[in-house]
């Protein structure tokens, strides 16, 4: 048999069935994030706002991560910095960071900055519950001196995780080697119940600004 008609085959075979608890994880990824961005609508008109009075810069931010199976894609948030912030490289913030606009501190520690990444939801690049997108640059950076840390492309991003409400955010190796065991825990333990609990415990992590930089 050809070469060609061996494609053919692969091409025109059908594709494997989509399990249940995928199917009813993104059915959950997309009505939460509709009923949250309309419950958000009104604070990010305000926040919107805000952050054209107060530095010169777009609205939304765009930025390359790393998603599943490696795939990159552009990440939506709101503009909490100067807009040469990365005029010397990209880096890691940190704890008090200069770059961070003054609405822009506000945003951030209330995770506010993060709302439209929702978009990325609906588009299909994250899901509400998984380990934080990273840049390629880091992505990269951290692949050849935390061994496993690939394996956690292998399912969505999330805005939230299993990581994110059980360690602070992350602003060096170190402490990508940490947030690696709580990622690694979640992709081999993920349930609808465990996500549950996580968007639950996320209120928390908001509402006392905890890890916020």
């Amino acid at each position: 048999m050809s070469t060609q008609n061996v494609a053919s085959r692969q091409i025109s075979s059908p594709s494997a069935p989509i399990p249940l608890g995928e199917m009813v994880r993104r059915s959950r990824d997309v009505a939460g994030s509709v009923v949250l961005l309309i419950l958000a609508l009104p604070l990010l008109l305000v926040v919107a706002c805000l952050i054209k009075l107060d530095s010169p810069g777009p609205l939304l931010y765009r930025q390359d991560r790393v998603g599943l199976n490696g795939r990159v894609f552009t990440l939506f948030k709101l503009r909490s910095m100067r807009i040469d912030a990365e005029s010397d490289g990209p880096r890691w913030a940190s704890e008090g960071d200069p770059r961070v606009t003054r609405i822009g501190h506000f945003i951030r520690a209330f995770r506010i900055d993060e709302v439209p990444q929702l978009f990325n939801i609906l588009r299909g690049d994250m899901s509400l519950v998984g380990p934080r997108p990273e840049r390629p640059c880091f992505v990269e950076q951290l692949n050849l001196v935390i061994p496993q840390y690939g394996d956690r492309a292998t399912i969505l991003p999330g805005i939230t995780g299993w990581a994110q409400i059980n360690y602070p955010y992350g602003a060096s190796v170190e402490d990508a080697r940490v947030k690696l065991i709580y990622d690694l825990h979640y992709v081999r333990n993920q349930t609808l119940l465990l996500d549950l609990y996580i968007l639950m415990m996320t209120v928390r992590v908001v509402l006392f600004r905890v890890g916020a930089r």
